[in-house]
């Protein structure tokens, strides 16, 4: 889906939980998105 296609996005707490599918879901949209994480560095770098 490109619902999102030339849009930013910023979430915050990205790496895990309900933030990780967040940005999940922004990113299957089209979005090109940041995200922050505070201490699951492995599990950001796995998004």
């Amino acid at each position: 889906m490109t619902l999102f296609r030339n849009k930013s996005v910023l979430v915050l707490g990205g790496s895990r939980g309900i933030g990780a599918a967040i940005v999940r879901r922004f990113s299957a949209d089209g979005a090109s998105v940041v995200f922050s994480y505070a201490g699951s560095r492995e599990a950001a770098e796995k998004l």
